[in-house]
């Protein structure tokens, strides 16, 4: 939680100091783009708001790609690996179990 306060703190202060070159793009994706626009939303607002989304996915993805090679490197370490058909099983039951909740 706290990395995406911090996260869009800076996306915040950037956006009241900085400026984002413009972009040319085809007609077509900017027609796209106007209609897929909700009440009162600009193209600049929709723009950001798409901006501070790539950012946050972009981290968590990072995040999730170093928890995997820090789990692949302690199972080097321990000789501990996991058959893909068990972990799939328990994943089921846990969600299974999330559903009778």
């Amino acid at each position: 939680m706290r990395a995406t306060n911090a996260t869009h703190n800076i996306l915040e202060e950037t956006m009241k100091t900085a400026t984002i070159p413009s972009l040319r793009v085809d007609p077509e994706l900017r027609h796209a783009v106007e209609h897929a626009l909700h009440d009162n939303e600009t193209i600049s607002s929709f723009v950001v708001e798409s901006l501070k989304a790539q950012v946050k996915r972009r981290r968590l993805q990072k995040e999730f790609m170093a928890r995997g090679l820090a789990s692949r490197e302690e199972a080097k370490q321990t000789l501990e690996y996991f058959d893909a058909d068990t972990i799939l099983d328990e994943l089921g039951k846990i969600l299974i179990s999330k559903e009778h909740k």
